[in-house]
């Protein structure tokens, strides 16, 4: 994604209710945490 469209895409966030910005962060966390959790388990599982 290149700067402009994330930029235009955050100014679009920035429009939604409190309640659908909740929403949509919580989703976020929850694909952030998942990919997190993924690295983790690669490089621990190959230090094995």
């Amino acid at each position: 994604m290149n700067d402009k469209a994330a930029l235009e895409q955050l100014q679009h966030i920035n429009e939604l209710n409190e309640e659908e910005k909740g929403i949509l962060l919580k989703l976020i966390e929850t694909f952030v945490s998942k990919k997190r959790f993924k690295d983790y388990l690669q490089k621990n599982i190959a230090a094995l």
